[in-house]
């Protein structure tokens, strides 16, 4: 593959996650950035995390961080003044809730110069993206956002989206739908979950998830439900794919990890059928470690690349 890897776009917060004897742990997570790090895990290609960043001390450590792990910020602007957004993670069980204070966060400004981030996507094998992304930016900056990615894909590029609707994030419902659906009309592999799906667009089952996205002229879809299968619709067919039942610790990123293995096959030249295999291992090997970045061997054996 002679494209540049991948790059993948939003918010990699600062995380603070419970430890069992009470005391808190500094980590780095966000969405798309969970996604990323499975892709760095189980691929060889080079891998940038597309956002903006704070010149504060914080920022400086999450960057070094990225570089330890082999992950790059490629033309991502620096914003003066600016931090990163926290999140904490409560646990009941190995169920998690979240707080979150990332209002003011340098994330927010990530489209903030057009031609750098048309710059980091240039050339990519894989372009992946989120909701979550769409929803931390205001109406003009996701409009540059839309229109880098869309020329990423004319260009040649894979774009992979997660609509990973969250209520609190959008002004309405209706701005949710309107921008998620914009964001599906130049996307190649869709991967949502059912439950949001459910809520924002009243989609009866994974079938009919998969049937509107199909319509709207994605190629690839795979469609996440908890411990139930995934169901993964191509152009030529359909697949139930079991997951894979686990003594979950903490499900923190369960998701994220999946789309991260999902993508890593396909980007290996995998079927649909053994992606989606490959990230119900990972995604069950994630959820069996505290916060959301399981260890990059840990992943490489869940995936029997270790």
């Amino acid at each position: 593959m002679d494209r540049k890897g991948v790059a993948s776009v939003g918010e990699c917060m600062l995380e603070l996650s419970a430890r069992p004897d009470g005391a808190w742990t500094l980590g780095y997570a966000g969405d798309t950035f969970n996604t990323l790090w499975a892709i760095r895990a189980l691929t060889q290609l080079p891998c940038d995390y597309v956002s903006a960043f704070g010149d504060d001390p914080f920022s400086a450590k999450q960057t070094s961080f990225f570089a330890e792990a082999g992950i790059g910020v490629a033309a991502s602007p620096v914003i003066p003044g600016a931090r990163p957004g926290l999140y904490a993670i409560t646990l009941t069980g190995a169920e998690r809730s979240f707080t979150y204070w990332r209002s003011d966060a340098a994330a927010r400004q990530l489209a903030s110069d057009g031609g750098k981030l048309a710059k980091s996507l240039e050339d990519r094998a894989l372009v992946y993206f989120s909701g979550i992304t769409l929803a931390i930016l205001e109406p003009a900056a996701r409009s540059v956002l839309l229109a880098a990615i869309s020329a990423a894909r004319a260009a040649g590029s894979l774009i992979a989206f997660d609509p990973n609707y969250r209520p609190r994030m959008w002004r309405s419902s209706d701005e949710a739908r309107a921008m998620i659906a914009e964001a599906i009309s130049i996307t190649d592999i869709a991967l949502p979950t059912f439950p949001d799906e459910q809520a924002l667009f009243g989609d009866v089952g994974p079938e009919a998830t998969a049937e509107r996205l199909r319509r709207a002229g994605v190629r690839e879809i795979v469609v996440k439900n908890g411990a139930d299968p995934a169901l993964v619709v191509d152009r030529s067919d359909s697949y139930l794919v079991p997951a894979l039942r686990v003594d979950a610790v903490d499900t923190t990123g369960a998701g994220d990890s999946f789309n991260g293995g999902y993508l890593a096959a396909a980007l290996d030249g995998r079927s649909p059928l053994d992606s989606a295999a490959l990230a119900h291992r990972v995604a069950a090997t994630t959820v069996m470690v505290r916060g959301a970045l399981a260890p990059y061997e840990t992943l490489r054996i869940a995936a029997n690349l270790g």
